[in-house]
């Protein structure tokens, strides 16, 4: 997704936890529903949209559902403002630039699409004959789906994660191991990247559909937090551990770069060795690659970040840092003789645990 892509996106998900439900405008709009009728409400700031708003009735009274409710059954647009406390107008004719282009056939949504390419505000648009709910945000297009159905594609995105999740863990854990062996090539980074990213893809999915499902999504979220518990953490020292600082570039940088990728572009090796800041055609992929130190050693207890940072730029990498006895381990700023034994100690125990449970 490009940056457009990702804001539009981001876009979408605030209007969708604002009308999710549980909240006042989701309860207008299932009232609406119910009795078939149809409506058309417009959300934004009335001094951009008055020059678009010709006739109704100025309301300007509190917001709640029961007031949407009965003035949506005028056959104008409702106007809402933008942080759905005020009521506006009522049976409002919208006039849009009837310049701006809308693949829409009926006069309430092309007026709704057209009016949300024109503004900042966004549109609903009730169907009174397909009884469905479109929102019109920017240039994007969605329709609301009913709860149970939202419900069913989130429980099986949830299973999909769960699978991709279990074998993130282990291509992790093989890592690990190949990280205290010192055997780690180019290739196998580039694997767990492509896994954590198509996790965080699944991941991001479904947190969309939890903001369209509100207060009926309590339990997805829970499971989606407790699927997901550490792996935003390692991705970003995998990351630290493995790019290369060219041009100054910082993880985030490289983080951005995977994110903007395509489906198809994220399962290309090159394309994501290159997003590292490697080149070199196929040749590069069989070339070890040691890290610089900060996965391992985060996993340890109670050592500041700084205190990683400063090991990392003393030492350089990870076969380093294990290396180094105690005494050399204190000299760092920050780390001090009793922690310097504990990092020596829990390095190796770490160690001990990753080859053991290599062998089980």
């Amino acid at each position: 997704m490009d940056c457009k892509r990702v804001s539009q996106r981001e876009r979408l998900v605030e209007v969708l936890k604002m009308v999710a439900p549980g909240t006042e405008l989701r309860e207008a709009v299932d009232r609406i529903l119910q009795i078939g009728s149809g409506a058309l409400i417009v959300v934004g700031d009335i001094s951009e949209l008055k020059p678009i708003m010709s006739g109704g009735f100025n309301i300007n009274c509190e917001f709640t559902a029961p007031r949407l409710f009965e003035l949506s059954k005028m056959d104008g647009a409702v106007v809402v403002s933008h942080d759905l406390k005020f009521i506006y107008s009522a049976n409002v004719h919208l006039v849009p630039d009837p310049r701006i282009p809308s693949n829409e056939a009926g006069m309430r949504h092309r007026t709704a699409e057209r009016v949300a390419k024109q503004t900042s505000a966004f549109v609903l648009a009730i169907s009174e004959k397909m009884r469905t709910v479109s929102i019109y945000v920017d240039d994007m297009h969605f329709t609301l789906e009913n709860i149970p159905l939202v419900l069913a594609r989130a429980d099986q995105a949830l299973q999909t994660l769960s699978r991709y999740r279990m074998r993130l863990d282990k291509e992790f854990n093989h890592l690990n191991t190949l990280e205290i062996e010192d055997m780690v090539t180019l290739r196998d980074v580039v694997k767990v990247v492509e896994r954590v990213e198509m996790v965080m893809r699944i991941a991001d999915e479904i947190s969309f559909q939890v903001s369209e499902l509100g207060k009926d999504g309590r339990l997805v979220s829970l499971q989606l937090g407790e699927l997901m518990a550490g792996v935003e953490k390692a991705r970003f020292m995998l990351i630290k551990d493995y790019y290369v600082a060219l041009d100054e570039r910082t993880p985030e940088m490289v983080l951005h770069e995977l994110e903007n990728l395509s489906a198809e572009e994220l399962v290309d090796d090159e394309r994501v060795a290159r997003a590292l800041g490697y080149s070199g055609g196929e040749e590069v992929f069989n070339k070890l690659v040691r890290p610089k130190g900060y996965r391992i050693l985060s996993m340890l207890p109670r050592i500041p970040t700084v205190v990683i940072n400063k090991l990392v730029e003393r030492f350089e990498n990870l076969k380093n840092i294990m290396k180094a006895s105690p005494a050399l381990l204190d000299e760092v700023d920050g780390v001090g003789e009793r922690r310097a034994h504990a990092i020596k100690s829990g390095l190796e125990h770490i160690a001990e645990s990753i080859i053991m449970e290599s062998h089980t």
